[in-house]
């Protein structure tokens, strides 16, 4: 029998006879721990050299630090490299320290508690400083975001040590975390986990130095998911240092002497493209809403599609401008904040005349409101409809999306390229598919 299948057949077999029960034993993993490090933290225990009895070291001596060795080395004794600090070790004529440590794991274990309350020096954390963490129920941590190696490790004893605080009586609360994501892992870019033996690492100074810290930050959040594991590829880097480079081009042109000076294409004007408004608030409200998703990679797609219609534009209205800049500060605020710098030190853009919802609208990006799409702007009030010739696509026409049925119709047989189907021949009917396509039957 396979193992587990045998395992369950013998316990069963024991419990029908009498001779035995089914039990379930956990095991904690304690390497840390059995793993002595001299700059681990020591336990503030005392030890009756005459009766083996402990006892907890004077609250006034806390906290407890490591003595200064010159020579820490490992020594094979089980009780670790501190054994070798005799005058440490003996505290009294009747006690001694312990010298086992912790494996630096402690603080890690509850840190998230004291960064609530860190300046508090009776608790490592005062009963009102957790009900308003906690908001008086449920986790102290509402989102934690980490790699699944710390699943096992630094998740796994954190949750140990809130619940015996919390069984303690110093902690409301059952459990540290409400939610966890566990971010995919980035692999070299031959597929294959990161590792200096294999040769395949990437150093983020050499991305930095070569394509900026936007960039680089940027293209990790643009590789995929954030929770799937992603293969590193360089082409990925030079793709979004592209498009870095064309926001930067639609706020800023150079001059005959190869200076960066504003756009004669931004202008401070009301956007009057109504196309163009709908794509940047498409944007905001879809940059807004994936961020809350952790879906990055899709928020910067937008923000492409949206750097692509400006690209396009005859004239870049300002205020439009700037809610693009806005969206995609967290993601590259380099260069954000440098064009937004920039924009306030030009002639004709005066705070005054931009946006009239918020102040000081040239004050650094990271800074001002996150900015609130409009909802009448994302309503479509044309739509493009095919325009087909006995079943053949022959041309593409916007009408308004209200537009009768008789004016669909007529607009579509207006249409010069469908005309030169048509011409010489009798309409024998006209098919109107609603918010769709028109089909012109014609012999």
């Amino acid at each position: 029998m396979p193992t587990a299948e045998a395992k369950a057949k013998m316990i069963a077999w024991l419990e029908e006879n009498g001779k035995g029960s089914g039990q379930i034993n956990y095991k904690l993993r304690d390497w840390l721990f059995s793993r002595q490090r001299y700059w681990g933290e020591p336990f503030p225990l005392l030890w009756n050299k005459e009766t083996g009895e402990h006892s907890a070291l004077p609250e006034d001596e806390l906290p407890l630090l490591q003595p200064e060795m010159e020579d820490f080395k490992p020594t094979g004794d089980p009780r670790g490299p501190l054994v070798k600090a005799t005058d440490w070790i003996n505290y009294s004529d009747k006690l001694e320290r312990e010298t086992n440590t912790m494996p630096q794991w402690a603080g890690s274990c509850w840190y998230y508690l004291r960064y609530c309350d860190p300046r508090n020096t009776d608790r490592f954390i005062s009963k009102e400083a957790e009900h308003y963490w906690s908001g008086g129920e449920g986790a102290m941590v509402d989102l934690y975001v980490g790699g699944t190696e710390h699943a096992v490790l630094h998740l796994l004893y954190a949750r140990f040590w809130h619940k015996v605080l919390f069984d303690l009586g110093h902690l409301s609360t059952n459990e540290p975390f409400q939610k966890l994501v566990n971010q995919g892992l980035i692999l070299g870019e031959d597929g294959q986990k990161m590792s200096k033996s294999r040769g395949n690492v990437v150093n983020p100074d050499e991305v930095v130095r070569e394509y900026g810290a936007d960039a680089l930050r940027l293209y990790e959040m643009f590789m995929g998911p954030l929770t799937e594991v992603k293969p590193w590829q360089m082409k990925g880097v030079e793709g979004v240092s592209r498009f870095l480079a064309r926001v930067w081009r639609v706020a800023m042109e150079q001059n005959q002497a190869g200076e960066w000076t504003v756009s004669s294409k931004l202008q401070d004007t009301p956007c009057t493209d109504k196309a163009l408004l709908k794509v940047v608030h498409e944007t905001v409200k879809k940059v807004t809403e994936d961020i809350a998703k952790m879906s990055f990679n899709t928020a910067i797609s937008q923000m492409m599609v949206c750097t692509n219609a400006f690209t396009a534009a005859e004239v870049v209205p300002l205020n439009e401008f700037k809610l693009l800049l806005s969206v995609l500060n967290p993601f590259a605020p380099h260069l954000t904040e440098e064009i937004n710098e920039r924009l306030q030190g030009s002639e004709g853009f005066q705070p005054s005349t931009i946006d009239t919802r918020r102040q000081d609208a040239f004050a650094p990006l990271a800074t001002q409101p996150w900015p609130e799409w409009d909802e009448d702007a994302l309503i479509e009030s044309e739509i493009e409809m095919v325009v087909q010739v006995n079943g053949k696509l022959r041309d593409k026409i916007t009408v308004a999306k209200d537009a009768p049925k008789d004016e669909i119709e007529a607009a579509a047989q207006a249409s010069a390229k469908v005309q030169e189907f048509t011409k010489d021949k009798t309409v024998r009917k006209v098919i109107v598919v609603p918010g769709r396509l028109v089909n012109i039957v014609a012999n």
